[in-house]
């Protein structure tokens, strides 16, 4: 019997390779990897690469703020020099090896013009130009008609040889290529402050180097005291993320140079973030005045070249940033299990003392007896249960501990930031304010602040000024905390500040750990956090309290001036009248009609001999009110504590070298003994 076509019978067994059943398919595994690499080149803008202008600026700005970190790293004075140099078409395409070609399809590309949009656009200028006449003719002021633009393509892309130069502590020969070519690998990790915001520094400029122009990066790089520099030529593996090197060599170093200096080739929009970009380079000078920056643009038009010297305005720098341990208040529970991991320490006693701050030993022992029966100050940390980790997370989040200290930070300091607002903005008075540390989340920040009143290239109104950090925070202002709080909680007219009227500064600073930045890019402080608002409010107010005082100053002596000046205005008048009554006084003496005390005959008698005229009664008022103008001038002087004499500037020259010297630190000055 034939059962679907098979002339087999049931009782015979099933022959190999011919079984009716369906074979399953082999199950092959849909999961996919990605490399922190591949990652970050697929969302740049969480790095602040959203488009070729941003990239241009973020490039900058990463380069720039590894050179600072790399110089105050070995306490050198940071010398900066930053250029740009913009590369044609032409010169591209010889870079990358490609010939430049012919179009023989005009009407292929996206900047074609049809035949019926030219003879719209040329309908459109004749019109403007018939407009431009009739105005002439009437006597109505006329604009210049722009130069005629074609159809633009999209495509037209503009390349950009970025490279930064530092004198810092360079780097070691065969760290090179791991330090640019392996995205999160670094110096930088750790608790501690510093500039970074991710730690991706130059990498993230080769990634797009890649992207857009496919060039490698070039880094030249000596330590001090190498009588050799590396030279390395490398890109990246974006999948593997590897380095790929081109080049890796060691050349002569005749000049003893140490530092770094890295060339990029990358894609980018100069004329959109020209303004970005020399700003950031303004205000990277208002909070390193001890740093000197050099800027260049160099372009093939003569007249796009842009070259600035931002000078060096002190030698003080501030400390380098200290690493240090965690606060129990800060940890999870991920953070103490890694912490677990990586301690050299024995038992649970010694790992609460040496692995977080402000636990003592006899804190430490308290903690340990408040965890439960289990727990002992001799039992081995490697052993503990995940169970007993989540008892630590939980005594940690509601034990009551000390605040840390803010010694771990390096802020710029007042005498930097008030030297600084000087040398960039040349206000007329100007106030700073740096306040003692202050704590969220178990992390320490410290809040500097200054209010400068009038200045160079200033405009009417707030001109904010935002520092995470000691790097500019450029956009989303209106989001920030220093923003919001300068709107709206300071009372400025209470002040004698004009709000809308008066060219105020205002800098804020902040420097701690932990920067609660708000963003996938980064780029501003969230209002949400009250500390850090209730500090922000703090330190602005401080400094228009100092300004307030001044300003009140300023005002009376302003009214002292315009007071002189009134009575000055009145001299000749009053100085003829009281001549005109002398004078009729010494005529009614004179014919006996008048008798006169004895006191006033003196008086009398020089009017009727012309020894008192009016040119001389006009030179008695005006002494007696430069008189009575010094004499209220120095009774101000006393009540106020100002030196009577008008004070100068004076800046002292550094010292050379070879000089010793000791510096005693002040709020507002540093005292420098010389040995």
């Amino acid at each position: 019997m034939e059962i679907g076509g098979s002339s087999e019978s049931p009782n015979e067994p099933p022959r190999k390779g011919k079984s009716k059943t369906p074979r399953k398919p082999k199950e092959t595994s849909t999961l996919k990897q990605k490399s922190p690499a591949e990652f970050f080149a697929e969302n740049k803008n969480i790095a602040g690469f959203d488009n070729p202008g941003k990239c241009l600026y973020t490039t900058v700005r990463e380069l720039v703020e590894n050179s600072l970190d790399s110089a105050e790293s070995i306490s050198e004075l940071p010398v900066v020099e930053i250029t740009i140099e913009e590369i044609g078409k032409s010169k591209f395409n010889s870079m990358i090896g490609l010939v430049d070609r012919e179009r023989v399809d005009e009407a292929l590309y996206d900047d074609f013009e049809t035949a019926k949009a030219r003879e719209r656009r040329l309908a459109k200028e004749a019109r403007a130009q018939e407009m431009q006449a009739k105005n002439a003719a009437l006597g109505k002021k006329v604009k210049e008609l722009p130069a005629s633009k074609g159809v633009k393509g999209r495509g037209e892309a503009s390349f950009y040889r970025v490279t930064c130069k530092d004198n810092g502590r360079g780097m070691p020969h065969d760290d090179i290529p791991n330090m640019f070519g392996r995205v999160l690998s670094g110096t930088k990790y750790g608790l501690k402050q510093t500039r970074g915001k991710f730690g991706l520094g130059a990498k993230m400029a080769l990634i797009w180097s890649k992207m857009s122009t496919g060039l490698p990066i070039e880094i030249s790089s000596s330590m001090k005291g190498q009588s050799y520099t590396s030279f390395c030529r490398l890109d990246i593996d974006i999948h593997r993320n590897i380095p790929h090197i081109h080049l890796h060599e060691k050349r002569a170093n005749d000049d003893r140079w140490h530092g770094a200096e890295i060339q990029v080739v990358i894609e980018g929009n100069w004329t959109t973030y020209r303004s970005k970009i020399l700003h950031y380079m303004r205000q990277m000078a208002v909070i390193t005045p001890y740093a000197q920056f050099l800027f260049r643009f160099i372009s093939d038009i003569p007249d796009k070249n842009v070259t600035v010297k931002f000078a060096r305005r002190t030698d003080v720098m501030p400390p380098v940033p200290l690493e240090t341990k965690h606060h129990p208040s800060s940890v999870d529970l991920l953070l103490i299990k890694r912490l677990i991991a990586e301690t050299s320490k024995q038992n649970l006693l010694q790992f609460l003392q040496h692995e977080f701050v402000n636990i003592g030993k006899s804190y430490a022992e308290r903690l340990i007896g408040e965890m439960g029966p289990e727990f002992s100050p001799k039992m081995a940390v490697k052993s503990l249960s995940d169970q007993q980790i989540v008892r630590i997370h939980q005594l940690f989040r509601q034990a009551k501990f000390d605040d840390p200290t803010g010694d771990c930070l390096s802020p710029a300091g007042e005498y930097n930031l008030r030297l600084g607002i000087i040398k960039e903005l040349h206000p007329d008075m100007v106030a700073t304010y740096s306040g003692s540390a202050h704590v969220f989340e178990g992390h320490p920040f410290i809040v500097e602040a200054g209010v400068s009143v009038g200045g160079k290239d200033v405009k009417q109104g707030l001109n904010i000024f935002r520092f995470a950090n000691r790097i500019p925070l450029l956009f989303e202002q209106g989001a920030d905390v220093v923003t919001r709080t300068a709107l709206k909680r300071i009372n400025w007219g209470s002040y004698k500040i004009n709000q809308t009227q008066d060219k105020i500064g205002v800098f804020v600073s902040i420097v701690s750990t932990k920067i609660p930045f708000k963003g996938t890019g980064k780029e501003y402080i969230g209002d949400d956090i009250t500390e850090i608002a209730t500090a922000v409010k703090s330190a602005i107010q401080q400094c228009c309290i100092q300004l307030k005082s001044k300003i009140v100053k300023k005002m009376q002596a302003r009214e002292q001036q315009e007071r002189k000046r009134n009575l000055s205005r009145y001299i000749p008048d009053a100085s003829a009248a009281v001549y005109d009554v002398l004078r009729e006084m010494a005529q009614s003496y004179a014919s006996k009609k008048q008798r006169i005390e004895e006191k006033d005959a003196e008086i009398i008698r020089k009017v009727s001999e012309h020894l008192i005229t009016k040119e001389t009664l006009r030179e008695k008022l005006a002494e007696h009110v430069e008189k009575v103008d010094y004499e209220m001038a120095l009774e101000y002087a006393t009540q106020s504590g100002v030196s009577e004499e008008p004070r100068e500037d004076i800046f002292i020259q550094s010292l050379e070298p070879d000089h010793k010297f000791i510096d005693f630190h002040s709020p507002i000055f540093v005292f420098r003994l010389v040995c």
